[in-house]
């Protein structure tokens, strides 16, 4: 397998995760809309761009490496108010803990696909 695809795979699980997680610590919570619907729409551009991806051009090559980029951006600032003020943290149904370290592993993990969205070659 490519790492092209191996990477598109790694964006949909990560998509798919990112909106199921926010679903769950959202989920009778009453969290605003607003701070749930950009998480969801955001990881959605990921998963799209993984799909459409299905043929290498430029355009969705670039939609790509942006979805990624996009992700990692949303979840530095998640992540990082997390670890400076965790008192302030609203965990929903996930211990404060947990999520901080999920959300870590995630902005982690969006850093590195952003750079090889961008530094895979084409196929």
């Amino acid at each position: 397998m490519s790492p092209l695809n191996l990477l598109r795979i790694l964006a949909v699980l990560i998509a798919f995760a990112l909106m199921i997680g926010e679903a769950w610590r959202s989920w009778g919570e009453a969290r605003p809309l607003a701070v749930v619907w950009d998480d969801m729409f955001v990881a959605a551009a990921l998963a799209i761009s993984a799909v459409v991806l299905t043929a290498d051009t430029s355009r969705r090559r670039a939609f790509f490496a942006a979805a990624w980029g996009t992700n990692a951006g949303m979840l530095y600032g998640s992540f990082v108010e997390k670890i400076i003020t965790p008192e302030s943290t609203i965990a929903g149904n996930w211990n404060a803990d947990v999520l901080t370290i999920l959300v870590g592993f995630a902005f982690a993990a969006t850093c590195a696909g952003t750079i090889a969205s961008i530094l895979v070659p084409r196929e």
